[in-house]
């Protein structure tokens, strides 16, 4: 098998994701269930009805912008773990928009998105900012800011934005809301917006010189230094970028599927955000099938449950397999040793 280039960033996810799935059949059959059976369920909860799809594309939204979030930073060589407290400063800004601003309609969804996608760029230059010009960890930061946005979050819907005696803010009127994509299902034209910003930044980092330049940043800074790009500016840039990308996507989830901020909301995506990214090999178009295979075991796996009685752990279980396999079996592939290995291989059989 040849291994290199292209080819290993499809190859080893998928040898992951078969791999996690024998090993999620191994523990299925230890419960006592049938794990053809539970497949079975897993694919009917998530594809057996137009609801069932409709679903699926709901959850799959909100992994797209936290992963491209994740996917955007890394290309640059920093880390942003903040992408679930940008999503969350997204949502903010959008429930205020909607709810205090005294606007309804197009309009008020449109400034909604825009200054949610803006409150995530100010809440991902945080970190960027104390990373250039003070040297601090931007992973720690980054971090740490998710805390302090889920905080600000708890005070504005019990207290600020309050809705009567229930915890949570009040609802997005039926006028500013996001769309939907067709009648019956829940999926909103949020879904059509993150596959396209997919589409932008690929093209903007494989195909334009600032792209090449930030990658070149993220491969070595070092080397990109001395060929005279401006490295500080590139990695702020990135941070501000992918934070807005991760609060375009709570502004989107809140004007179109939650319509409130209450407890729990975003909980999780942010991580998820990063694993989708590292299991895509850091490709926004990868990174949105990437998502899609998340939200389909996510979906699945209530139905699953109820219907082979699998507790939908087991799914959590396949889903932490599935990034540890990617990952492992990425470095594994980069090792000198391997790659020298493939090397001569390959020319052998040139040779013969």
């Amino acid at each position: 098998m040849k291994l290199g280039g292209k080819s290993e960033n499809i190859i080893i996810p998928l040898i992951a994701v078969i791999l996690a799935f024998l090993i999620g059949g191994v523990i299925i059959a230890a419960l006592g269930s049938n794990p053809v059976d539970a497949v079975g369920y897993l694919v009917q909860g998530a594809f057996g009805s137009k609801t069932n799809i409709g679903a699926t594309l709901v959850k799959v939204t909100p992994l797209i912008f936290t992963g491209l979030c994740a996917c955007f930073a890394y290309r640059c060589g920093v880390f942003n773990l903040g992408g679930e407290g940008q999503f969350i400063m997204g949502a903010v800004t959008a429930v205020w928009v909607t709810v205090s601003w005294g606007l309804e309609g197009p309009l008020a969804c449109a400034a909604a998105l825009l200054l949610g996608a803006v409150a995530g760029g100010i809440w991902g230059a945080i970190p960027g900012i104390l990373k250039v010009f003070r040297g601090l960890n931007e992973m720690i930061v980054s971090i740490m800011l998710n805390y302090v946005a889920t905080l600000f979050m708890g005070w504005v819907y019990t207290e600020l934005l309050r809705d009567g005696s229930v915890p949570q803010t009040f609802p997005v009127p039926d006028a500013s809301k996001l769309g939907r994509l067709m009648p019956g299902m829940r999926a909103t034209w949020g879904l059509v917006i993150a596959v396209l910003i997919a589409a932008g930044i690929y093209y903007f980092l494989f195909n334009t010189s600032k792209g090449f330049q930030l990658r070149a940043v993220g491969l070595n800074a070092t080397a990109s230094r001395y060929q005279g790009f401006n490295v500080k500016r590139y990695m702020l840039f990135s941070f501000i970028v992918s934070g807005a990308i991760a609060g375009l996507g709570g502004a989107i989830e809140l004007v179109g599927t939650q319509f409130r901020l209450m407890s729990g909301f975003a909980l999780g995506f942010g991580f998820d955000g990063v694993a989708i990214a590292l299991i895509a090999q850091l490709n926004p178009l990868a990174t949105v099938l990437v998502a899609y295979f998340f939200a389909v075991l996510r979906t699945g796996a209530t139905t699953m449950q109820v219907g082979s009685g699998v507790p939908t752990s087991v799914i959590d279980i396949i889903q932490a397999l599935v990034i540890i396999f990617a990952v492992a079996g990425m470095a594994f592939v980069r090792l000198p040793g391997f790659k020298q290995r493939m090397l001569n291989r390959q020319r052998g059989k040139k040779e013969e």
